[in-house]
């Protein structure tokens, strides 16, 4: 597998219009701001913290803490895996690269569902707070959160269209916000903890309601992997993509290591269970009569969510549409070297789900049932990447050694670690389908059935798409040396040898497929 015949690969399945590609403009600082602002520790906590709290009660904190740990793995693995194949599309590549076809397909209908079902339970939140910010004692009126839904869907496409370097920048300054807030509210929680802390009772683990909540709580510990998906906009994509991932990664489990002991050690479990906004009950003990001290930066949260996560799905979409899977139109960008046809259908289509959900009655609870599935595919998608780095660090890891000659090497530690967190997604989806039913309603399993077996016709309806796209880009300092030395660097020469056994052309890996 020559590097030219890769790079005819390539460009047989880069459309004409997307020829401009994404633009290398981000450096590592840029990374880790998405990452560590991505997961977005304040919402988090405020969107999802009722529902924990009434199905785990004080061991909610225990249930982060046991799926923090695959997820931590995977920030690791992530790493690993960006370092041989940095690429827009991330896992779904990754999977193409190692497993085949067929997998990478699968992987990227679980993609699309994970992501896409995360962002109209941003959107809805940030209206409300929004609403509730702005209008003091608000009561609830269809019509406003719709309009407030709508102004954070256009401002959420500003920075999405104007590039990954602006995105960044504007999320720097909403990040600074909410760590400067979660700053001051640790310390008047810690002031005031001898003025209005409870008594704390843990009774008997509800082993299903940790089990159900550890995948609910998913959904606040993703996110800091957004830097593989912007590695072909990053100025050194074969060595920072993934460095904000792991810090990212360390972040929102030191967050809520923080907040969640403070905030069930000073507010009654009874107040929190079920609550909208848990953050909002215990603001007002901290500070009695100023709502804006957790809605300011609950908000600044918010915000930085609905565009990051929808920045993944936007970039995975853009790789998709290079290789035919979504439609080619997916993948053109604008003057500003953005995925703009992806970045609107995304935005839109997540605020007309919003609108139906807000508008009519009768279909709010069957969007929320999908919605609340979101954390299972998210579950399922990091199951996947494991499974994927697993079997690539068991069978095909090569790397090059100082003499610039293949050699094999190992990484046995996080070899076991990728297969021990393989064992713990597997065991918390699960647990899920079977405790599902009984805390969120009894067609959750129905809908993860329908979603899995939609995935199948999806790997089904595009099996004609054979071909992969690879990612020319390489780091600045190196690309400068390898032109100086008349190589070409479109294609690390590693990755050659690093399937090899596997497929030695995209399109005969694909064939099997």
């Amino acid at each position: 597998m020559s590097g030219r015949l890769n790079r005819k690969a390539s460009q047989k399945a880069s459309p004409a219009g997307s020829a401009q590609g994404l633009k290398q403009s981000l450096h590592v600082r840029d990374l880790v701001a998405l990452s560590v602002s991505s997961v977005g520790p304040l919402f988090s906590i405020a969107a999802t913290g009722g529902v924990m709290a009434e199905n785990a009660g004080l061991w909610t904190l225990p249930a982060i803490a046991i799926i923090a740990i695959p997820f931590i793995i995977g920030a690791f693995v992530f790493r690993l895996l960006n370092k041989h194949f940095p690429h827009a599309g991330a896992s779904y590549h990754w999977s193409a690269r190692v497993l085949g076809g067929r997998a990478s397909r699968f992987q990227a209908w679980v993609m699309i569902l994970a992501y896409f079902t995360s962002i109209p339970p941003i959107i809805i939140p940030a209206s409300t707070y929004s609403l509730n910010l702005l209008f003091p004692g608000y009561k609830a009126n269809a019509i406003a959160e719709v309009a407030m839904a709508l102004f954070w869907s256009l401002f959420a496409l500003v920075p999405l269209l104007r590039g990954a370097r602006p995105t960044a920048k504007l999320t720097q300054v909403f990040l600074a916000i909410e760590l400067v807030s979660v700053a001051a509210i640790v310390v008047i929680a810690i002031l005031r903890w001898h003025a209005i802390a409870v008594p704390i009772h843990f009774g008997k683990p509800p082993i299903g309601g940790m089990i159900v909540t550890a995948v609910v709580a998913a959904t606040i510990l993703d996110g800091w992997e957004i830097d593989s998906y912007a590695s072909e906009e990053s100025n050194r994509p074969k060595s920072d993509p993934g460095i904000g991932g792991i810090i990212g990664a360390f972040m929102a489990l030191g967050f809520y290591a923080l907040i969640y002991p403070l905030m069930f050690g000073e507010t009654p479990l009874h107040l929190l269970a079920g609550a909208t906004n848990p953050m909002a009950v215990w603001g007002n003990r901290l500070v009695p009569g100023a709502p804006w001290l957790i809605l300011v930066p609950v908000l600044a949260s918010t915000a930085g969510g609905l565009w990051l996560t929808s920045f993944i799905l936007t970039r995975a979409l853009y790789a998709m549409g290079r290789e035919g899977l979504v439609p080619v139109s997916f993948s053109m960008t604008n003057r500003r070297s953005s995925p703009s046809v992806a970045t609107i259908v995304t935005i839109g289509a997540a605020f007309s789900v919003t609108l139906a959900q807000t508008l009519f009655s009768s279909l709010n609870s069957f969007f929320g049932l999908v919605l609340s599935a979101a954390g299972f595919f998210l579950v399922l998608e990091f199951f996947l990447d494991s499974v994927t780095a697993t079997v690539f660090l068991r069978r095909f890891h090569k790397g090059t050694s100082d003499q610039g000659t293949l050699q094999q090497h190992h990484h046995r530690l996080l070899t076991w670690l990728s297969g021990l967190a393989t064992v713990m997604f597997f065991g918390f989806m699960l647990g899920f389908v079977f405790y599902g039913p009984r805390a969120i309603g009894s067609q959750i399993d129905y809908v993860i059935a329908i979603g899995i077996i939609l995935g199948f016709v999806f790997v089904r309806g595009t099996s004609r798409h054979k071909s992969i796209y690879y990612f020319h880009g390489a780091d600045a300092q190196a690309a400068d040396s390898q032109l100086e030395n008349g190589k070409d660097f479109a294609l690390d020469s590693e990755c050659e040898e690093l399937i090899k056994g596997v497929a030695t052309t995209s399109e005969s890996k694909f064939g099997s497929g």
